[in-house]
Formats: structure tokens, sequence, C-alpha cells
């Protein structure tokens, strides 16, 4: 079997372990959080030895170059020394402020140390002190100086938990990132563009919104943001005069459960948004949130005339630690 050389020492892997399977069985240090190759947070530098392309799919070119990998899809066939990543990857911040927006949803402002280059949309993986990581979409500008974050309370969840109740401005944080290719592309500026969000998905459909307006986006924005019930909705005073302030914007909040309202309409999302749009020819897609309804409406928006290449898509992963 091949093995592994982490911080001078050797392991063994077993048959049809991962890299990060193999230190987590030998307990060592290795940041994780959905082990499916999908928020970045394990991501580890290979100095030496090979590693396989599905382990850095989605990664930047740059960091492909120096070997960072995404250990937690990464099976090799031969020996592997590996490191954490370096500093060109990985910067320290400072939490600015933390405002709650909603019951369960809070939005965490950080200023890095350093500029970091990013598009609004793309996730970092957020690393407290102690090593735990998660990632969140980033729903700022580059332009504004910090970063910011919409975080949702999760039972038992050791990061938001610690955000929602303990954490204050002052305390150290690193950001590692960005990742992602969810985000404003400029180029095409007649093009409609359909942005549909549950829950914190709305944060990079927010990113991505802003960044369109900034770069003089002249096709109409539609804006769906989901959730099951009133309560669920968030910034909805601000994207409301956004849209006001905007003509070619249009903002529509949506609820599984509820009342329809001239404010808020009633019905799964999927069928909200193609009730308003049926034809989808020629259009711009960026859907983020829970996963099986990232996956519906990709599928819907094809199949109602969104080319493939116009989907994008990032789905958010509950953390399995």
């Amino acid at each position: 079997m091949p093995e592994l050389t982490f911080q001078g020492k050797t392991y063994a892997f077993e048959a049809g372990e991962t890299v990060l399977d193999t230190l987590l069985r030998h307990g060592l240090p290795a940041a994780h959080s959905c082990k499916a190759g999908s928020c970045g947070s394990c991501m580890l530098r290979a100095p030496a030895g090979a590693v396989p392309a599905s382990a850095q799919t989605g990664l930047k070119d740059s960091w492909k170059a120096q070997g960072y990998f995404l250990p937690c899809v990464c099976r090799v066939e031969s020996n592997l020394s590996i490191s954490p990543v370096g500093a060109d990857a990985q910067l320290s911040g400072t939490i600015r402020s933390l405002e709650l927006l909603s019951p369960d949803v809070l939005r965490l402002r950080v200023r890095c140390d350093a500029p970091l280059p990013f598009r609004g949309g793309q996730y970092v993986t957020l690393l407290r002190e102690d090593g735990l990581a998660r990632s969140y979409s980033i729903a700022s500008l580059p332009d504004e100086g910090e970063l910011e974050f919409h975080v949702r309370r999760i039972a038992q969840g050791r990061m938001s938990g610690w955000l929602h109740e303990e954490a204050g401005p002052g305390d150290r944080v690193s950001v590692l990132g960005p990742s992602g290719e969810c985000f404003y592309v400029p180029g095409n500026p007649d093009q409609p563009l359909l942005l549909v969000g549950t829950g914190t998905g709305l944060a990079p459909l927010y990113g991505i919104l802003r960044d369109a307006i900034a770069n003089q986006h002249r096709g109409p924005i539609q804006l769906f943001h989901g959730a099951v019930h009133k309560g669920g909705l968030y910034l909805v005073n601000e994207l409301r005069r956004l849209a006001a302030a905007h003509a070619h914007v249009d903002y529509s909040a949506a609820v599984l459960q509820g009342e329809e309202s001239e404010d808020c309409l009633v019905g799964p999302l999927d069928k909200v948004v193609l009730s308003r749009i049926p034809k989808l020819t020629g259009w711009r897609g960026y859907v983020c949130g829970d996963p099986a309804l990232v996956g519906l409406l990709k599928k819907k928006f094809f199949l109602s005339g969104m080319a493939s290449r116009e989907i994008h898509a990032d789905a958010f992963l509950a953390s399995v630690v």
C-alpha cells in the first residue's frame, strides 16, 4: 500500500481510504467539513508525489500548479508527501461586526489583514483559531474592504453556534480561499439574469446582484428568494430598495407556507419562478441553496431553454461533524 508523509512522519493508507481518512484515523489535525470535495475547507498541499486530477477539481490553476488538492476526495496509488496550505491561500483576519438579519441568520463581517482578491458570490473557508473550519459564500464586493457572510444557526452547529452566541468584534479568524465559479462575469451587459436561492443561498446572490449593478449590467435581473415561511426571509427591505433604485432589477420573495400577498408569493420555488418566466432561452442563471432544490432548478431551467453553460450553481452542504 502507498504511504503518506506528513509533518515528518509516515503513515500507511488502508484500502479505499482518502488522504483525509488516513489523517483522521491517526488523530492528526485536519480541518474538514463536507467531506465531498465541495467546501474546500480541508485543502492541503502536496510538495511531492502525484495528486489525482479529481482531487483538484474546482481549484484555481495557480493552486493546482503549486500542488494544492482536496484530501477528502483524494485516493492515491503511490506515496504522497503533504503539508498545510501556505500564506498564499490563507489570510488572517478580524471579526468586525455581527448583526442578526433574522432570528436565525447572522450577518458576519470580517476584515482580512491583507487584500483578498475575490468576486461576490464566491466562497471561502472560515477557520477558527482552534482549527474548526466551515465554508461560507461572500455577500460583499471587493471595494467594500470587508468580507460579508450570512450564517444560519444550525442545531448543534459548532461554528454557527460560536458565531451566534460567543464570538464578538476583535476575535481573530483565518480565511482560506476564495473558491467557486458562481459569480458575475461582465461582457454581455444586455443578457437577462435569473438569480434564485433559498435560505442563506441568498448570500452569494446578494453579492452577484450588486456586482452586476456595479458593472452597469443593463439587461433585466430577476431575483427570487425562497423560504419555508416568512420568518425565513431576510434582507427584504434592502432588496426592495435596490429594486426600486434600478428599473431593470426585480425582487420576489416566496414561501412554502403562508398566505399569498402583494409582497410574497406562495408555492414551491421552482413553480413560482417558472410561472413568472416560463421561457428561459437566452437567460443566464445563478442558483444557490438547498442541494436538492439546486439540482431540481438546474434541470428545470435547462428544460425551459437555458443553455447548460449559462447555469451557475453552488449547493450548500451541511457539515458532517
